[in-house]
C-alpha cells in the first residue's frame, strides 16, 4: 500500500538473512593460483631457457638504444613521481567517499608485496641458480647488480589491484600508463630486465589476490532493498520481498548457482518470483566444474566460465524456447542488472512444491507421466535440461508439473546429451517411486526405443552431483544392512552350535574313533554355518537402483545395448598416477645418469648375492605375516606364491592398494568367507602399522644413543616425533579431515577386532603373524644394508639401526605415494635418508637403485608368472 506521502511503503521480510560484511571469493583464489603458476613458469623459463632470455635482453637493449636521452630522463622523472602520486590521490578520493576498508586492504597487500619482493631479492642473490640471476639482473652502472624485483613497483601493483582500481577505468588507465612508462624508462636506462618487470607485475598481482582471499572482500551482493529498487526501475511497484525458503543454497556444485529467490508482492496484480544472481554466487563450484571439464569428454561438459550477462541471456533464451516447445516452464517477464555485479530475472509466480518435498504417496503415476511429457516436449525441439534432479521439478497446486532451473540447459543439443537427460530423470524418479514405475511411465510416454537407447548413459558419472551423492548414501545403507544380516546369521549359527554341544552327551572315552567322529562333526557344523551365512547374504543382498532400472528396460527390450559409453576422458587416479609417474621417471633417470658405470662394475658381488637372498626371504616372511591372522587352514607355499604374484600387482597399482586387494581375493578363493578375508587382511595391516611405528621409534631411539653413553634420543628423532604429533593434532582438530581419516580407517579395519579375538585364541597363529612381520622388516633392512655394503665397503660405518630407520621411513612414504610401487617416492626418501645419516651420495644412489631393482623390478616377471598360474587354478 502507498504511504501517506505518496512514496511506496516497501519493506523486506525479516526472513531475509544478514549478509556477511566480507566474503572469500572463489575468483580471488583462482587468480591467486593462476598467479603462482605464472610466477613458477617465469622462473622456469629463466632457469632453463638461458639462450632465449639472453636474446630477448639483447633485442630490447638494441631497440631501446635509439631513444633520445632527453625523452628518457623526462619520462623517468615524471613516471617515478606519478607512480607514487596516483595511488595517494586515489586513496584520498576513496577516503572522502568513506571507503576506507578498501584502502586498508590495499595497504596490507602493498606491505605483503614489499616483503615478498625483499625475500625474492634475497633468494636470487644468495641461493638461486646463475641462469635465474642472469635473467633477472644485469650489471649496475655503479657496480654490483640491479634488483631482481622492484621493491616499489610490486607494492603499487598490489595496492591498485586490492583496492579495486580495475573497476574505475580512468584511474586504471592513468596508473597503468604511469607504470608502463616507468618500466620503459628503466629498461632503456639499463636498470632492469624484461623478466624482472614481468616477475614484479606477477608478484604484485598475486599477492593482492592472495590478500583479498585471506581477509575477504567487502560484500557488494545486492540486498532485498536493492532488489526492490531494481524492480521499480523496470516498471513494477513492489511492496514486500520475501526470501523463498531454502533458495540460494545450491545442493551441488556441478549445477552452478541457482541464485537467491524472492517472492515479491506488488501493489496490484499477482506476486512475482524473482531470482537474483551475483558474480560470487555464480562462481560457486567453479573448481569442481573445471575438474569435470578436464576429466570428462567435451561433448558431456559445459563451459566453466560464463559471464553474468551470458548467464542471463542463456536462461532467458531457454525459458522462451521451453515454452515455445510446449513444456511447462516459468514465464520470464523481465530481466535487469542490479549494479555491475548482479542481475535479476523476474518470473510469473508459480507456487507449488518440488518433487523432493512431496510425500511418497503424493507422487502418483499420472504425475510421473506428466514429468515425462515435459521432457518429451523439450526433446521434440532438441532442448536439453541438463539437470533433471528432484528440486528442478515443481508441482503446483493443480498437480501440473513445471520444469525449473533451465539456466544450465542447451538448445540444439546432441543425441548424447538428450539421452543423458532421460537417464537422469529415470534415476530421479526411480529414487522416489522405484525402478518399475519410473520405467513403465517413461516407456508409455517416450516409447521403448528411446528408453533402451539411454541404457549406455545410465552410469553415475553421467548423473548430477546431488544424485550421485544420494546413490552413494543408499549404497552405504544397503551395505550396512547386508553386514548386519550376515552378523545376525553368524551369531545365530554360533548359538545353535553351543546349544547342540550343551545338549549332547559327549563322552571323553572312546579313543581315536570318537575323536575322529568329533572332527567330522565339527567340520560338518562349520560347513553348515558357512551355508547359513551364504544364504543370509543372498537373502539380504539388494541390487542398486541403476541395475534395477536396467533389468526393467531389458524386460521390454532384451537386445537393448547395455555397455556403458565411455564419458571420462581420463580417470582422476590415472591422471594423478601419470603426473607422479612422470616426476618419478625424471627423478630415476637423473639418479641413473649421475651414477657412473665404473661404480657398478666395482660392486662386491658377494654382498649382491646376499641381497638377492634376503629379497627372496621376504616373500616367506610376508606369507607368515598374513597366515598368522587367518585361523582357517590355508596352504603355506601357495600363500608364498601369492606374495610373489603381489610383486606384479603392486607395479600396476599403489603399493598400499594392490597388495591388500590381492591378499583379500586369495583368501576368498582359498575358502575364507569374504567378510572374514577382509577382516584378516585388515588385522594384518593394522598390526603391521603398529609394528612399523614401534620399530621406527625403537630404531630411531637407538640411532640417537649409539654414539653417546647416555640414552638420550637424537634431536632429529625428537623433531620428527614433534612433527608427527603436530600433524595428528591438525588432523584431529579439523572436522573435515577428522571425518575423512576416521571414515577411511573404519572402512579399512571394519571387523578387525572380532577377527583379532579369534586369532588370540590360537597363540601359535599369533606368534606366526608377529614373527612374520618382524622377519619381513628384518630381511628388508638386511637387503638394503647388503646393497649398501656392495658399493660402500663395510657400509661406511653406518649402523643397522640407522639403515632400519631409513628403510622404515622410506617404506611408509612409498605406501602413501600414488605411484605404482611407490616409484620415485621410495627412491628419493631412501637416498635422502642415507645421505642424512652420513652415507656419501655416490654410494647411496647405486645402493638404493640396487635395492629397488631386487625388491621391485626383478620380481615383476616371476610375479606375472605366479599371478597367471594362480589365476588358471582358480586361486585368484
Amino acid at each position: 500500500m502507498p504511504a501517506a506521502d505518496g512514496e511506496p511503503n516497501e519493506r523486506v521480510s525479516q526472513d531475509e538473512p544478514l549478509l556477511a560484511a566480507r566474503v572469500h571469493r572463489p575468483s580471488d583464489l583462482m587468480r591467486l593460483l593462476v598467479g603462482v603458476l605464472a610466477i613458477g613458469l617465469v622462473i622456469a623459463i629463466a632457469a632453463f631457457a638461458h639462450g632465449t632470455t639472453s636474446g630477448l635482453e639483447q633485442d630490447i637493449n638494441k631497440g631501446a638504444g635509439g631513444a633520445p636521452d632527453v625523452f628518457v630522463k623526462i619520462a623517468g622523472l615524471v613516471s617515478s613521481i606519478a607512480v607514487l602520486l596516483v595511488p595517494v590521490a586515489f586513496a584520498i578520493e576513496r577516503l572522502i567517499k568513506r571507503d576506507g576498508l578498501r584502502i586498508a586492504d590495499g595497504v596490507l597487500a602493498a606491505v605483503l608485496a614489499h616483503g615478498v619482493t625483499l625475500a625474492t631479492d634475497l633468494w636470487v642473490a644468495k641461493a638461486a641458480p646463475g641462469t635465474i640471476q642472469d635473467a633477472l639482473t644485469q650489471p649496475a652502472s655503479g657496480g654490483g647488480l640491479t634488483d631482481p624485483v622492484h621493491n616499489y613497483l610490486a607494492p603499487v601493483i598490489a595496492y591498485m589491484t586490492a583496492v579495486g582500481m580495475a573497476r574505475r577505468p580512468r584511474w586504471r588507465l592513468g596508473l597503468w600508463t604511469v607504470l608502463l612508462l616507468d618500466a620503459f624508462t628503466m629498461l632503456v636506462a639499463g636498470y632492469t630486465t624484461a623478466f624482472s618487470i614481468i616477475l614484479t607485475v606477477l608478484i604484485g598481482w598475486t599477492v593482492a589476490y592472495g590478500t583479498l582471499y585471506a581477509v575477504g572482500s567487502p560484500n557488494v551482493r545486492p540486498t532485498g532493498q536493492t532488489l526492490l529498487a531494481g524492480l521499480r526501475r523496470v516498471g513494477f511497484r513492489p511492496v514486500t520481498a520475501l526470501r523463498a525458503e531454502g533458495a540460494g543454497v545450491p545442493d551441488s556444485a556441478d549445477s552452478g548457482d541457482r541464485g537467491r529467490r524472492y517472492i515479491v508482492t506488488l501493489e496490484d496484480g499477482p506476486p512475482l518470483d524473482v531470482t537474483v544472481v551475483d558474480r560470487e554466487q555464480q562462481a560457486h563450484g567453479f573448481f569442481y566444474r573445471v575438474w569435470r571439464r578436464i576429466t570428462l569428454r567435451a561433448i558431456t561438459t559445459r563451459r566453466s566460465i560464463v559471464s553474468l550477462r551470458q548467464a542471463l541471456e542463456q536462461e532467458a533464451l531457454l525459458a522462451y524456447a521451453a515454452i515455445a516447445a510446449g513444456a511447462n516452464a516459468p514465464k520470464l517477464i523481465a530481466t535487469s542488472e542490479l549494479g555491475p555485479d548482479a542481475v535479476m530475472l523476474v518470473y510469473e509466480h508459480l507456487g507449488g512444491r518440488s518433487l523432493d518435498s512431496l510425500e511418497d504417496e503424493e507422487i502418483t503415476d499420472e504425475l510421473v507421466r506428466s514429468a515425462w511429457r515435459q521432457v518429451r516436449a523439450l526433446q521434440s525441439r532438441r532442448i536439453a535440461h541438463r539437470r533433471l534432479a528432484g528440486d528442478a521439478i515443481l508441482v503446483d497446486r493443480s498437480g501440473k508439473v513445471i520444469l525449473t532451473d533451465l539456466r544450465g540447459g542447451e538448445i540444439a543439443a546432441g543425441d548424447l546429451i538428450l539421452r543423458m537427460d532421460i537417464a537422469q530423470l529415470l534415476t530421479t524418479l526411480g529414487l522416489r517411486v522405484g525402478a518399475q514405475r519410473a520405467v513403465a511411465a517413461a516407456v508409455e510416454v517416450l516409447g521403448p526405443d528411446a528408453i533402451a537407447d539411454c541404457l549406455p548413459l545410465l552410469q553415475p558419472i553421467a548423473l548430477s552431483r546431488s544424485t550421485r551423492a544420494t546413490l552413494r548414501k543408499i549404497a552405504r545403507e544397503r551395505s550396512k544392512r547386508e553386514r548386519e544380516a550376515v552378523l545376525k546369521a553368524s551369531e545365530a549359527a554360533k548359538q545353535a552350535r553351543v546349544e547342540a554341544h550343551e545338549g549332547a552327551d559327549v563322552s571323553k572315552a572312546g579313543g581315536k574313533a570318537a575323536r575322529k567322529s568329533d572332527r567330522k562333526l565339527e567340520k560338518a557344523e562349520k560347513q553348515a554355518e558357512k551355508r547359513a551365512l551364504d544364504e543370509a547374504l543372498d537373502d539380504a543382498r539388494e541390487e542398486d537402483l541403476l541395475a534395477q532400472i536396467r533389468q526393467q528396460v531389458l524386460l521390454i527390450r532384451p537386445q537393448a545395448p547395455v555397455e556403458p559409453v565411455r564419458l571420462e576422458r581420463i580417470k582422476p587416479r590415472t591422471l594423478i598416477s601419470l603426473i607422479a609417474g612422470a616426476v618419478a621417471a625424471y627423478f630415476l633417470l637423473s639418479q641413473i645418469a649421475r651414477t657412473p658405470m665404473s661404480t657398478i662394475s666395482q660392486a662386491d658381488w658377494r654382498w649382491v648375492a646376499a641381497a638377492v637372498l634376503f629379497s627372496a626371504l621376504s616373500y616367506v616372511a610376508a606369507a607368515m605375516s598374513l597366515l598368522g591372522f587367518v585361523p582357517e587352514r590355508v596352504g603355506f607355499w601357495r600363500t608364498v606364491i601369492a606374495q610373489v604374484a603381489g610383486s606384479f600387482v603392486k607395479i600396476v597399482a599403489p603399493a598400499a592398494v594392490g597388495g591388500v586387494a590381492l591378499n583379500t581375493r586369495f583368501l576368498q578363493r582359498s575358502g575364507v568367507r569374504p567378510g572374514l578375508a577382509v577382516a584378516s587382511v585388515g588385522a594384518s595391516q593394522l598390526f603391521g602399522l603398529g609394528a612399523h611405528i614401534l620399530l621406527l621409534l625403537a630404531f630411531g631411539y637407538l640411532t640417537g644413543t649409539e654414539k653417546s653413553q647416555s640414552f638420550t634420543p637424537s634431536r632429529t628423532v625428537i623433531a620428527g616425533l614433534l612433527t608427527v604429533a603436530v600433524l595428528v593434532l591438525v588432523v584431529t582438530a579439523i572436522p573435515f579431515m577428522r571425518k575423512f581419516v576416521s571414515t577411511r580407517l573404519r572402512s579399512l579395519f571394519a571387523g578387525v577386532v572380532p577377527r583379532m579375538l579369534d586369532v588370540l585364541q590360537r597363540p601359535l597363529k599369533l606368534l606366526t603373524g608377529i614373527g612374520g612381520m618382524l622377519l619381513l622388516t628384518g630381511v628388508f633392512v638386511l637387503c638394503l644394508d647388503a646393497s649398501i655394503r656392495a658399493f660402500g665397503h663395510e657400509s661406511q660405518g653406518i649402523s643397522y639401526a640407522s639403515v632400519a630407520v631409513v628403510f622404515l621411513a622410506g617404506n611408509a612414504l612409498g605406501s602413501a605415494a600414488p605411484t605404482p610401487g611407490g616409484v620415485g617416492a621410495v627412491e628419493g626418501a631412501l637416498t635422502f635418508g642415507l645421505v642424512a645419516v652420513g652415507l656419501p651420495l655416490e654410494v647411496a644412489t647405486p645402493a638404493v637403485l640396487l635395492y629397488r631393482l631386487l625388491t621391485l623390478w626383478l620380481p615383476v616377471l616371476p610375479g606375472w608368472l605366479c599371478f597367471n598360474w594362480l589365476t588358471k587354478r582358480g586361486a585368484l
